[in-house]
């Protein structure tokens, strides 16, 4: 069994109904709200692109067409911003714009977890490696944290997961591994747990939405029976597959942020605006004014 193939093709699920941002959510897809004016999904795409990846596999839902949209030409508006001299942003566009036959797109018809939305992509995937990238979990550094894990499994091989250290007293709001013997780029991984108790974590390493897996993680998950949520978990299938292929862990040097949640997605605002050449030094006297505005209401209550 070769764990050493090149990884050409990225999974990226975007079949959730984004109820935590209702009512913004319901006509759009959580996927396409905005960090500062691109869509979260954007920057995952663009990461898996500088990572190497070649072919995006979207699983998507009822309801999704623009992120279909999105990633299609617009002839139209190109021709009307070039008729503008908007030159600027016809390059922008056409940047973004993914070469004919790199981009598919699948159903889930029904939400059954990650695990479940993972396997909806098994026959675009085929027999090979693969990344998936959680295009909630925006990355947040000078590299991509795909990059890092093709590092680490050009090395290793096998399956390979995207981790980052949390606070010990947060190690109950994620998945968390158990670290083994390290190795260039990161560390062997010997164990997986969901949401553990502090006083029973492994360490205080967790799982950040990036990961390369090997296409038997498919086969485990057919018959991957409903966990937490009564959902099918990829982390289940994953503690599955460790049991017969090795599993490493990089740590990115960056951060991620959490943009399925308000807070994270907001914090996500702020870094990117910040460190824009066009709006940073703007958006940072903003903040400073607000920041003293809310000072001095908090003393005046």
């Amino acid at each position: 069994m070769d764990l050493r193939k090149t990884v050409r093709k990225a999974v990226i699920p975007v079949a959730g109904n984004g109820t935590r941002f209702l009512p913004a959510t319901k006509a759009m897809p959580k996927e396409m709200l905005t960090i500062v004016d691109r869509p979260v999904v954007q920057y995952a795409v663009d990461e898996a692109r500088r990572a190497g990846i070649e072919h995006i596999v979207f699983v998507t839902s009822r309801n999704k067409h623009s992120i279909e949209d999105h990633f299609d030409d617009t002839p139209e508006l190109i021709s009307a911003l070039e008729s503008s001299g908007k030159m600027k942003q016809v390059s922008e566009l056409e940047a973004m714009l993914p070469t004919a036959g790199s981009v598919s797109f699948t159903r889930q018809q029904a939400p059954l977890g990650l695990g479940h939305a993972v396997w909806c992509a098994r026959d675009l995937i085929g027999n090979e490696p693969f990344a998936l990238l959680l295009p909630d979990m925006l990355c947040y550094g000078a590299r991509g944290c795909m990059a890092g894990l093709m590092d680490l499994y050009s090395v290793s091989g096998g399956n390979v997961l995207g981790v980052e250290q949390c606070a010990p007293e947060e190690v109950s709001s994620y998945g968390i591994v158990a670290r083994g013997e390290p190795v260039q780029h990161g560390f062997a991984v010997t164990g997986m747990v969901e949401k553990p108790p502090t006083s029973e974590a492994p360490s205080n390493f967790y799982l950040n939405g990036r990961y390369i897996l090997q296409p038997e993680i498919f086969d485990v998950l057919a018959k991957q029976t409903r966990g937490a949520g009564n959902e099918i978990q990829l982390t289940d299938a994953m503690r599955t597959l460790a049991t017969r292929q090795p599993f490493h862990a990089h740590p990115y040097a960056g951060k991620t942020f959490d943009c399925g949640s308000k807070h994270g997605f907001i914090e996500a605002n702020v870094a990117f605006a910040l460190d824009r050449d066009d709006i940073g030094d703007a958006v940072y006297e903003s903040l400073k004014e607000m920041v003293l505005m809310h000072e001095n209401r908090i003393q005046a209550a």
